[in-house]
């Protein structure tokens, strides 16, 4: 007896009700994603754009959040400049008063007293914490506070005051990215921002027959110098000049010793390489390396060039001194040299903040235009897309009540 099967109608059937399930399936899918792009085969080509334009959108978006920190950053750091500024313009009236014949050395100690608090103050702001609780002036040390009080007694002064202020912060290193291959300085380090006059360190040690007896390298405010073998000392002072480092490099004609001077107001660091380098102790210019971030000077060796502070301490000092000439001379230009830098440093923080400001809104115009590529490629037009899971629902039940009625489950319809 012949034998009668269906397996071939419900294979086909079983086929094409596969492929309607995979198409609804497909358009359910994009419907979660909200993306028409499903899979990558189903446009490989609008798949490869839309992969590179959500790379750059979420760059874009991470440089936005970078310029967005680097303008508070800024904002903050430049509200604390604007702080000093004031305290240093009221400091220098008192320096302008106190330089007046007709006061009496009671009414300059008065004086020195109010100096002294504006003195608190601005240390006070020096070491200010941002609104991302990290020190605005401690350079790429954020957590350490960047300046240290040393307290004694002066003369004249009836109380403990600071004698000196000592900076422990580091360079400025911190950058922001606002755009590919595209960096912000971020930091103004105080050994720049709160500084008055043009460090100069002179060495007492005659250096005319030195000689380097070994490959090494040294560093000067963190620019790496290397030191060959034979190199006399004005080799060394050549190829500090020629390093980039602001700082001038010479040779003092009386102790025949090596000079640096700073090219801008600032605090001179200087380092021999820790392989074993010796070269700027044995020019007389360090002791060793630095201690607690701050430069070891040789104890030979005459430095010179103070930071915003010293000036304050040395105005206040010279009117408990009751000294008018002082006052009247180097006490108000010392004022006046750390007022200009203070100018200076928060004209270049605005100059950050400014080109920061560029960079966002040149960001935040990209994003849009980014953004609409993206849905040209693989965006979903929801209208279309609801239309078509509508038709495929009512196509797959359409297949479905078919295919129950094209094949019944019983032997007796194939012999009819």
């Amino acid at each position: 007896m012949k034998r009668v099967s269906n397996d071939m109608p419900v294979t086909d059937m079983s086929f094409f009700l596969r492929r309607q399930e995979e198409a609804l399936s497909n358009i359910q899918k994009q419907i979660g994603k909200q993306s028409r792009l499903a899979n990558l085969r189903d446009d490989p080509i609008a798949a490869s754009h839309a992969v590179r334009y959500e790379s750059f959108l979420v760059r874009l978006e991470r440089f936005e959040k970078n310029t967005q920190y680097a303008m508070e950053h800024f904002d903050n750091t430049y509200t604390r400049l604007d702080e000093s500024n004031s305290i240093l313009q009221r400091v220098r009236e008192l320096a302008v008063t106190g330089a007046n014949g007709i006061y009496s050395s009671d009414d300059r100690k008065i004086m020195a007293v109010e100096i002294n608090e504006l003195l608190k103050e601005l240390v006070s702001i020096s070491n200010a914490l941002g609104p991302d609780t990290k020190q605005a002036f401690a350079g790429d040390k954020v957590f350490t506070e960047p300046f240290r009080i040393v307290e004694g007694t002066a003369e004249g002064g009836g109380e403990t005051m600071i004698v000196r202020v000592e900076y422990r912060g580091a360079g400025a290193t911190r950058r922001a990215e606002i755009g590919d291959n595209m960096f912000v300085d971020l930091d103004l380090a105080g050994d720049t921002a709160f500084w008055a006059e043009k460090m100069r360190i002179m060495s007492t040690v005659d250096a005319t027959n030195y000689r380097v007896q070994e490959a090494s390298s040294f560093y000067i405010d963190g620019v790496e110098i290397t030191a060959a073998i034979g190199d006399t000392l004005p080799a060394i002072i050549a190829k500090i000049n020629d390093s980039g480092a602001p700082v001038k490099a010479s040779i003092d004609p009386a102790t025949r010793g090596l000079v640096l001077e700073g090219t801008t107001a600032h605090l001179i660091r200087a380092e021999d390489s820790v392989n074993g380098s010796s070269v700027l102790r044995d020019l007389g210019i360090i002791n060793g390396n630095m201690v607690n971030n701050a430069p070891n000077w040789n104890n030979t060796a005459m430095v010179s060039g103070g930071s915003v502070f010293d000036m304050v301490i040395r105005l206040r000092d010279a009117m408990l001194r009751n000294d008018s000439d002082y006052i009247g001379s180097l006490g108000i230009g010392g004022i006046d040299l750390a007022l200009n830098n203070i100018n200076q440093k928060s004209a270049e923080v605005g100059s950050r903040q400014e080109r920061a400001e560029f960079a966002w809104q040149r960001i935040n115009m990209e994003i849009p235009n980014i953004s609409a590529m993206l849905q040209r490629e693989a965006g979903l037009n929801m209208e279309t897309t609801a239309m078509n899971l509508k038709m495929a629902q009512f196509a797959h039940q359409a297949t479905l009540q078919t295919a129950a009625k094209v094949l019944p489950p019983t032997l007796l319809d194939f012999l009819r």
